[in-house]
């Protein structure tokens, strides 16, 4: 009986995961910002050549925070694109750059780091679990809120703002990122 019921939670989490957002649960070499991801690189051995996270990279560079990246980890990133941080108000990021706003900077990106790996099949459990809604511990303190909307696994920040998870599931030696559509703010 047991086996059963885990058979049918884990055909409906991977039909749940067959949208667009992680569409491919498990590739082996995902293509991220038109550069293959390798799962024997860590986070930011991949993440500098997609062309979709400069900025992320530069502002966790910009923070101090590539050893930590690099370190064994495992971490679960939320790893907003260009295209997210271009949705901030005019200047934000370059501000948030400087020297002196390293402080804030580093509470805004490390509230996208989950300890652990958390694949998307290990989030969908968690929203099961917790009755459609599942509370995530960020790095930083903070708390984001995952939940499906249709097929989509979504990511509310504490401020109300929500985020998509548009490429799921792209393993790294040291953890998985989730590849999200805005920047979500502690």
């Amino acid at each position: 009986m047991k086996t059963l019921f885990r058979a049918g939670v884990a055909a409906l989490a991977l039909a749940t995961l067959s949208g667009p957002a992680l569409a491919k649960p498990m590739m082996k070499n995902p293509m991220v910002g038109g550069a293959a991801m390798y799962p024997t690189k860590n986070i930011v051995e991949n993440a500098v050549n997609s062309k979709d996270h400069t900025t992320l990279v530069a502002a966790v560079k910009a923070a101090g925070l590539v050893e930590t990246l690099m370190s064994a980890g495992p971490f679960t990133v939320f790893a907003p694109t260009n295209a997210a941080f271009a949705k901030l108000p005019a200047g934000t990021v370059e501000a948030l750059v400087k020297p002196e706003n390293k402080g804030t900077l580093t509470a805004v990106l490390t509230y996208h780091v989950v300890a652990g790996r958390m694949t998307g099949m290990d989030i969908m459990k968690a929203i099961k679990a917790g009755g459609g809604k599942a509370v995530l511990t960020t790095v930083n303190g903070g708390t984001l809120t995952a939940s499906m909307m249709g097929k989509t696994l979504m990511l509310t920040d504490a401020k109300g703002g929500m985020s998509h998870v548009t490429i799921g599931n792209v393993m790294q030696s040291n953890g998985v990122i989730h590849v999200i559509d805005s920047v979500l703010l502690p």
